[in-house]
């Protein structure tokens, strides 16, 4: 049985704004911008994580000899490493909107905008309580029935939004008819940098 051919050197790299400062230290890469800082470990991926340059830094990432599917975790590591810039720098958004057919549903930000309370859905008397993640905060926008998820760490700006969304859940229903709930209608870049 023959082997595939393993490429020997495979390598991508990230640009660092000026304004960022950035560290890596045994695969646990630091980013600190005007924003705060953000820390992520990548250890568990197969590679190799350096910044070379000295005015204009940049991250490389690189394999040595990988596989295919070790090769594919360098465009990987360098997304992470991207959303971690962008979120020191500018920040993200998600916006969700409030679904629903007859019972309005009614939602209470409290903890300065760290937890939300949603009451009367489908009718129910139940409150659903959802904590947003670190550094994570909730704020109503200008439009009727929306809410605005904003923070820098774009994975837990997700996760929070999907708690959201997963609080709300239809049981017993056919959800084609009933699409009652809080959805995610917009995802993007706070413009204004800090």
């Amino acid at each position: 049985k023959s082997r595939a051919m393993r490429t020997i050197h495979s390598h991508d790299e990230v640009h660092v704004p000026s304004g960022v400062n950035a560290t890596v230290n045994a695969r646990v890469v630091t980013v600190t911008g005007p924003r705060g800082t953000l820390t992520r470990s990548f250890k568990h991926f197969q590679c190799d994580i350096k910044i070379i340059g000295q005015s204009k830094k940049k991250f490389q990432v690189e394999v040595w000899f990988g596989s295919t599917k070790e090769r594919a975790t360098i465009r990987t590591v360098c997304s992470h490493i991207k959303n971690m810039i962008t979120g020191v720098t500018k920040g993200f958004e998600y916006k969700m909107k409030f679904v629903y057919a007859h019972f309005p549903i009614n939602v209470a930000i409290t903890e300065d905008g760290k937890k939300i309370e949603i009451r009367n859905f489908l009718g129910e008397k139940i409150v659903r309580k959802v904590q947003m993640l670190d550094g994570v905060t909730v704020v109503r926008t200008d439009q009727k029935d929306e809410i605005a998820l904003k923070g820098n760490n774009i994975d837990l700006v997700s996760q929070s939004a999907a708690s959201i969304q997963q609080s709300c859940l239809v049981k017993k229903k056919d959800i084609r008819k009933f699409l009652d709930g809080i959805y995610v209608s917009d995802r993007n870049v706070l413009e204004v940098e800090a």
